[in-house]
């Protein structure tokens, strides 16, 4: 070989070897602080996007101090930024209202869907012992909502509307002592959020027997959140479903994102999700149905994708 056609050879090499590097897809995804169960979601989505796509994409997880920053990020990202937060801020972003009132900016407008994550999910836990069957039947026990959470603000949200405020005891103690509190005695209940199947109430299933309670149609109506059904089974003694209510959440991006990456996404995220339940069975909770949480535009790699696999999509996904 000649000294020109090694030359040739070694810069051939080189441009091959560039255009692969180039080839993979960067995605910073933001969700949640770390130690939360978004932020071990986070980490298992960008594992199954590592594995997924054979390496082609690699999502850096970052950590957040909560969807409204997650939302205002959007402003000084461009479209290589996914993050995490409930359908109902991208409303009130888009319309300045709320937390975003005189915080309006153009890139919010520009703020699309991908895929639904797991869904924040109430559970009011009550111990068999209490005798508890229904909500009524809570006045006089001690429950313990915790503090600060999601979770506790929507429980005594729930104890106002079902005219439980002032005829149950709050325990003064955190969401983190429930288990044992309940195990010894110290609560009736407690209330917790989190994707189903959420750990500390597998533990208080496992280990004292509880009823999750149902709520009616009426009560849900009260609560004007989303209806969610947690399949009967999947805590320990839990023979029939259970209806509660839950607060949707969703992976965005915005229209900056090229259509060939956000179809790589979704598409990737919905080939792995039986692994990543086999994981994690939070996962399993999701499906395509949850597509009629999201209420503003899904970017259109997305909607390629759900074109794809006949998805139900609505007029304002467009």
């Amino acid at each position: 070989m000649t000294f020109l056609k090694s030359i040739s050879v070694i810069a051939a090499t080189a441009i091959a070897i560039g255009t692969a590097a180039s080839a993979e897809t960067r995605v910073t995804y933001k969700s949640a602080k770390a130690g939360s169960s978004y932020y071990q979601m986070a980490v298992q989505l960008a594992e199954a996007m590592k594995a997924g796509t054979g390496g082609d994409v690699s999502v850096t997880v970052e950590e957040s101090q909560g969807s409204v920053q997650n939302v205002m990020e959007v402003r000084a990202r461009g479209g290589d930024y996914v993050f995490t937060t409930p359908p109902a801020l991208i409303g009130l972003a888009q319309n300045g209202k709320a937390m975003f009132e005189g915080k309006s900016d153009p890139s919010f407008g520009e703020i699309q869907a991908l895929f639904p994550i797991p869904s924040l999910t109430m559970h009011f836990v009550m111990s068999e012992a209490s005798g508890v069957k229904s909500f009524a039947d809570m006045e006089g026990k001690t429950i313990l909502l915790g503090s600060g959470s999601f979770g506790a603000r929507e429980g005594a949200k729930y104890l106002g509307l079902f005219g439980l405020e002032d005829k149950v005891t709050l325990a003064d103690s955190e969401l983190s002592n429930a288990v044992n509190a309940l195990k010894n005695g110290q609560i009736d209940g407690f209330v917790t959020a989190g994707s189903y199947p959420a750990p500390n109430v597998i533990e208080a299933a496992a280990s004292t027997g509880v009823t999750v309670m149902s709520l009616d149609a009426d009560q849900i109506a009260l609560t004007k959140r989303t209806q969610l059904t947690i399949p009967a089974g999947t805590y320990a003694g839990q023979s029939q479903d259970i209806t509660t209510t839950s607060l949707p959440v969703v992976a965005y991006t915005t229209a900056k994102m090229d259509e060939d990456t956000a179809y790589l996404l979704t598409k990737t995220y919905w080939e792995n999700k039986a692994d990543m339940a086999g994981d994690a069975a939070w996962w399993a909770g999701v499906s395509v149905d949850m597509l009629s949480n999201i209420t503003s535009q899904i970017h259109p790699g997305a909607i390629r994708y759900y074109k794809e696999v006949g998805a139900t999509l609505s007029d304002a996904h467009m």
